[in-house]
């Protein structure tokens, strides 16, 4: 069930099961003491917030007076994440966690109560452990692909929602077209390097290796 939902959302990455089950398992669950996410949630939001530091770094939007810090902490904030993008991902259907109600309470809970008791939490926690699998399983280039097609471009601050200011709206639509878009390929091959040969004045002949830039 774990593997099968991750990798319907990511059907170009195939999920082990083992990795799945543990993404998918908040440390507040009984079944938390075979394994949980908070090994890979840490790790998850450590990466995306490199990604996210090394696009407000390099924008031109970006003023002296910015504090990063803040504007990184507001826009992956975990509750962010859990309700646009947990959400938008359905793992509120498939994790294993516990909520802070009696049992008999949960059962007939609306989503608006489960959202006081923790699961837009639960969810952003989550988010952070599925980045941090794929960094994982399937390395920076391919987490960095889904940061930028799958993640970021959902998180953009709306008056006043919280999310990613709108002084670097252009920044993120501008990296997501250069990933391919929304739905662009997330498992890519590093494009070959392209030789570009010279002669000299003096007839010595000059190979240049060049690649296409990433982000």
């Amino acid at each position: 069930m774990f593997a099968e939902h991750l990798n319907n959302l990511f059907p170009e990455l195939k999920f082990p099961l083992e990795l799945a089950r543990r993404i998918l398992t908040h440390a507040s669950h009984p079944a938390a003491i075979y394994g949980h996410n908070a090994g890979l949630s840490f790790m998850g939001r450590r990466v995306i917030s490199a990604y996210l530091y090394l696009l407000l770094s390099s924008s031109p939007n970006l003023k002296p007076s910015d504090d990063l810090e803040a504007i990184v902490s507001q826009t992956l904030n975990t509750y962010v994440l859990g309700e646009h993008i947990g959400s938008k991902w359905g793992l509120g259907r498939v994790m294993r966690w516990t909520p802070t109600l009696k049992t008999d309470n949960a059962k007939d809970a609306n989503f608006t109560l489960l959202k006081g008791v923790g699961l837009y939490k639960v969810q952003g926690d989550a988010v952070s452990a599925v980045m941090g699998g794929i960094f994982e399983q399937f390395g920076g280039s391919t987490a960095h692909r889904v940061f930028h097609t799958r993640v970021l471009p959902h998180i953009l601050a709306r008056k006043n929602n919280a999310g990613l200011p709108e002084a670097f709206h252009a920044d993120v639509h501008s990296a997501c077209n250069r990933f391919g878009g929304l739905q662009g390929p997330l498992n890519v091959d590093r494009p070959p390097a392209m030789a570009t040969k010279t002669v000299g004045k003096d007839n010595t002949e000059k190979v240049e290796i060049t690649e296409v830039p990433s982000l």
